[in-house]
């Protein structure tokens, strides 16, 4: 609670507002113990009553005096709490266009959604060997600071870039990894700097796509480890993904887009060494038309098709392996356009003559007649016996989908695979440095599971910072007999306990799918 002496004439406060979320008010009269009302106003003049909870005296909050505004570490802040941080990032932004902000150790970027002249080599050389905090806030000054420290102390570091979808992370994660390519070149010549950026490219066409808050948001979560010698030079890196966004694969929201790859071919069709693909206009593909609009403006897909071939072919990719990722991507394209008919109300076919079901199978060598059997029929396999049975029409469909997603969730694994071999090193690894561009977080009206897996492993992160940034160094303080006032802040492990422990949602989940299994087989 705040301290009541404080709240004295002229002296300025903020208060909850439904349009403006805060308003800033001055105090007209001095508030004593016991009152149950402040005297403010308004900028705009107007007079108003402030009702105090005699028994809770929870008091608004304190505004900083204007000399600390814009401050650039936001812990210089005389009070630190929401109105104060939302204020002071919003002079900062707004007034003198600025992205980035300190809270101590942490950077806090707000995404403007164009292109700064902030990234250029002179600005990274004028970071390089400098003190976090002696420059301008930056993601520049973070990478530096963490490079220093692996230098310093011969220990790995991480940097974790967080927040929710649409803030900019994957383009603040690219940034921290150029940072590291530049300062810490290698003598030799086979440009591993040049190779562990062009990584980015490549999982950004067959991992992003278009949402309502990001025309290029990254659908997967991706961890990437770039390992230096002893002498500080990068020698090769190592990436891991996981929970790409499968469902994208087979339907996408209003004014929503699959990933980029898709409308990248679809744009190339006519491009010689794709015409055995049998591309058509990404509108006229089930998969890639479900959004109502195949464009981004601004973005020419045909030519980011060819800086994407240009980047394989940069990590040694050559062009046999592209076109078997063109044939299975430009196959998933045609499966989602094999028409299903219902033979019966519990039975279901696919035409022996449909045409994108003969180029599926032709781009994947697979049997035609098979391929249509197998998509209108399941095979049930109990103790005694082999039991084959008919799909209705939607079923068929499910299954259709299904197929599709595990063909490019499989597709998607096997180039990053490719991609770490192209990037493995040769001797050892001495340090390492990861860059973390984590899944963002969202909330929608309704949830999928996806999305709730997604905000399952953001908590999980914000668990890890509040025990390295709160716990551990308050315990340090206190171990080392330091003064210090506690920091009270908000522990998400009920949150985590109510997802993953025993009996918990994901527990549940697990047993009523069991149960579902059994069912079906019984």
């Amino acid at each position: 609670m705040a301290v009541v002496e404080l709240y004295t004439k002229y002296n300025r406060v903020w208060i909850p507002d439904t349009d403006e979320v805060w308003k800033s008010a001055e105090i007209t009269k001095d508030y004593k113990t016991g009152d149950s009302e402040l005297h403010l106003q308004l900028e705009d003049g107007t007079e108003l009553k402030y009702h105090v909870d005699p028994e809770k005296k929870i008091l608004p909050h304190l505004r900083n005096p204007d000399i600390l505004v814009a401050e650039n570490d936001l812990t210089a802040l005389s009070y630190l709490h929401d109105p104060a941080v939302l204020h002071n990032l919003k002079v900062r932004f707004v007034e003198s266009k600025l992205i980035y902000t300190y809270c101590g150790i942490i950077l806090v970027a707000i995404n403007p959604y164009k292109q700064l002249p902030i990234y250029g080599d002179a600005i990274i050389h004028a970071y390089s060997g400098q003190n976090m905090g002696d420059m301008d806030p930056h993601i520049f000054a973070v990478a530096e600071e963490a490079y220093k420290q692996m230098a310093r102390n011969n220990k790995n570091q991480s940097i974790i870039v967080s927040g929710e979808s649409g803030a900019g992370k994957t383009v603040s994660a690219r940034y921290a990894m150029r940072y590291f390519a530049t300062v810490s070149k290698s003598s030799n010549k086979a440009n591993v700097e040049e190779k562990v950026l062009a990584s980015n490219p490549i999982t950004e066409a067959i991992g992003n796509a278009k949402t309502t808050r990001n025309d290029n948001s990254s659908r997967f979560g991706k961890y990437t480890e770039i390992s230096f010698d002893n002498r500080y030079r990068i020698i090769g890196a190592n990436m891991r993904t996981y929970l790409l966004e499968k469902s994208r694969v087979v339907f996408q929201s209003e004014n929503e887009r699959n990933y980029h790859i898709f409308y990248q071919l679809c744009a190339s069709a006519d491009e010689p060494e794709f015409k055995h693909l049998k591309l058509i206009s990404a509108e006229k593909f089930n998969y890639t038309n479900a959004g109502g609009n195949i464009f981004i403006d601004g973005i020419d897909d045909k030519a980011d098709m060819a800086a994407t071939r240009k980047t394989f072919t940069l990590l040694g990719l050559n062009d046999d392996f592209q076109m078997d990722v063109f044939k299975v991507i430009a196959a998933i394209l045609h499966l989602g356009n094999v028409k299903i008919k219902a033979a019966s109300e519990e039975k279901s076919s696919v035409s022996l003559e449909d045409e994108h079901l003969n180029i599926f199978c032709d781009l994947l060598s697979i049997d035609a007649s098979n391929m249509a059997c197998w998509l209108c029929n399941r095979k049930l396999v109990t103790a005694t016996e082999t039991v084959v049975k008919p799909m209705t029409k939607v079923q068929a469909g499910n299954a259709r989908d299904a197929l599709a997603k595990h063909v490019y969730a499989h597709l998607f694994d096997y180039i990053v695979k490719e991609i770490n071999k192209a990037l493995k090193f040769h001797g050892k690894q001495h340090t390492f440095i990861g860059v973390l561009d984590i899944y963002g977080f969202e909330t929608f009206d309704i949830n999928s599971f996806e999305q709730f897996c997604i905000n399952y492993a953001n908590e999980k992160l914000q668990q890890q910072f509040n025990m390295h940034v709160f716990k551990l160094e308050q315990e340090e303080y206190m171990k080392e007999d330091i003064p210090w006032t506690l920091i009270d802040f908000y522990d998400n492990q009920p949150v985590i306990d109510l997802i993953e422990a025993k009996m918990g949602i994901l527990d549940l989940l697990d047993e009523e799918c069991l149960n579902y299994s059994f069912n079906i087989e019984s």
